[in-house]
């Protein structure tokens, strides 16, 4: 079966995207370099795994044929089918080097506009194939990942080939925007306009839209719109029952919002293909700042303060002193505040002073440069945020545990919540293990009622074991979210890997309601099935 539409040779795609890992496939750790770094891991394996070559995979054999008609937008070719399989979360990548890939997909599909979307769903619904809605790969909770077992086939649509700027009101700000568009390709395509959707991820380079509308996700700027809810104004929603398209609207009372149901939904209600999206000029005027504090419950204080100021910093990010250790921007057990200010009418020099101030007040000490000036510990941070992806596998591949899990807590629960999260989930991995576990925090977003906390974990992992054990501190630390009523996910989604913590946290009678709204956008139970929810109850 021919690979026409494969997005390693469309033009405007990454060149080189790693099959089995993070971003591209250039940037990856040398061996060496892997090395050194598990020898600051007490206890890490010596040699680097290997990367298997895709010509030594042993995937399943193909299940299903492609029909005629739509033979030119298949792909069985092994490549896609690896790529295709997992998400990009530590157990994905370990899995991935072991060259388990039993979950492949049987098919992949690039379609090119909407209507090729409609008619593979409307082929998988009467073939009994399940279709794993696919934008550039870059889940971390298993939701790209099929997992049901009881479906004829797997079908990975992967909508890279949707990825134009179709429409821009310049008067209104706002675009219609296909749902493919990896960040770089959008904001390229609005950059002539004098616009930005200012929406920046750590995956940016390797996400799109869909993917983000599909999963809440949050963007790098720390306060005010921070989710890709606030800035949506419409969704065009392809399902199998048929087409939903709400109207483009500034606001409205009209009963519930019909883009509440599709935001969030990861591709089991219907596939997203475009929106309308609101959008801002670009910023011209940028500054920042970093502060140092010697107790880190104080420095929580502060960014309190700031969160409830009214101030609105782009990048208000909380390091304690593990994490700030780790990203080389402070030592001697001082926790560090990174902040950013940016504008695209007016100075912030004065805004950045007065944020500083604030940090001043509650005792924090300005980092060697005058507001506006930035500084070295911004650009490490940044640096170290940007590259710490790369590390995660790199660390993989000498068998080391160093993934993450992020939520969202009011500011009382906060430092109860911390302290258990260092205790409770420490021991778990001291069991797991046998080693101590290095575990650090930071605040990707905050708000007036409370922080957003996201919690990396570092521990010697044991080689073939890494996922299960992994998967048991994943297990002790949604427990322990729920024990302290902090959210299961901020911003990562639900996908599959957190459907016990969500199961939890959502009510039962909401659940059914997606059910029911499953039952009546997909009745034959194709789309994605598993994440959020079992159809079946």
């Amino acid at each position: 079966m021919a690979d026409r539409t494969s997005p390693s040779r469309r033009a405007g795609a990454a060149p080189s995207r790693s099959w089995w890992g993070w971003g591209d496939a250039a940037r990856a750790l040398p061996d060496a370099e892997c090395v050194a770094l598990a020898a600051l891991v007490p206890g890490a394996a010596s040699t680097a795994l290997p990367v298997p070559s895709i010509a030594s995979l042993e995937l399943p054999p193909v299940r299903v044929s492609a029909p005629g008609a739509l033979a030119h937008l298949f792909s069985s070719d092994p490549a896609d089918r690896a790529a295709h399989t997992y998400g990009k979360a530590f157990r994905d990548v370990v899995r991935a080097l072991s060259g388990d890939l039993a979950a492949a997909p049987d098919l992949v599909a690039f379609p090119r506009e909407e209507r090729d979307v409609v008619d593979l769903l409307d082929w998988a619904a009467g073939a009994g194939v399940a279709v794993i809605p696919y934008g550039a790969g870059s889940s971390v909770v298993g939701g790209v990942e099929y997992r049901a077992g009881d479906h004829k086939g797997v079908l990975s649509m992967d909508l890279s080939g949707l990825d134009r700027v179709l429409e821009t009101d310049r008067t209104g700000r706002s675009a219609r925007i296909q749902a493919g568009a990896l960040g770089p390709v959008l904001e390229a395509q609005l950059r002539p306009h004098g616009l930005t959707l200012r929406h920046f991820p750590q995956s940016f380079e390797f996400s799109t839209l869909g993917g983000w509308l599909a999963t809440r996700a949050g963007g790098h700027y720390a306060t005010l719109h921070t989710h890709i809810d606030d800035l949506t104004a419409a969704l065009r929603v392809v399902t199998p029952a048929g087409v939903s398209e709400s109207l483009r609207l500034p606001g409205s009372g009209a009963g519930p919002s019909p883009d509440r149901l599709f935001l969030g939904s990861e591709g089991t209600l219907g596939i997203i293909t475009e929106a309308w999206m609101r959008l801002q000029d670009r910023p011209v005027h940028k500054a920042s700042a970093s502060v140092v504090f010697d107790r880190f419950p104080v420095a929580v204080d502060a960014v309190r303060a700031i969160a409830q100021s009214g101030l609105h910093p782009a990048n208000c990010r909380l390091l304690d002193p593990g994490e700030a250790a780790l990203s080389g921007v402070a030592g001697g057990g001082r926790s560090v505040l990174v902040l950013g200010v940016e504008s695209a009418h007016h100075p912030v020099d004065d805004r950045l002073a007065e944020l500083v101030a604030l940090a001043r007040d509650h005792g924090g000490t300005l980092v060697g440069e005058s507001p506006g000036s930035g500084g070295s510990a911004v650009g490490a941070w940044r640096s170290a945020f940007l590259r710490m992806p790369y590390v995660r596998d790199g660390l993989a591949r000498m068998s080391v545990i160093s993934e993450t899990f992020e939520t969202a807590c009011t500011w009382d629960r906060f430092p109860e919540l911390y302290e258990a999260v260092r205790r409770d989930v420490g021991a778990v991995v001291r069991a797991a293990t046998g080693a101590e576990a290095l575990i650090n925090c930071r605040f990707t977003h905050v708000y007036p009622d409370g922080p957003a906390p996201y919690f990396t974990v570092i521990a010697p992992g044991r080689r073939g074991s890494e996922a299960a054990q992994w998967d048991e501190i994943k297990a002790a630390a949604m427990r322990i979210l729920g024990e302290h009523r902090a959210t299961v996910t901020h911003h990562h989604a639900v996908g599959r890997d957190h459907r016990p913590g969500y199961d939890r946290q959502r009510p039962e009678p909401f659940a059914d309601v997606l059910r029911a709204a499953k039952r009546t956008l997909d009745p034959a139970g194709i789309l994605n099935p598993g994440v959020l929810f079992d159809a079946a109850g």
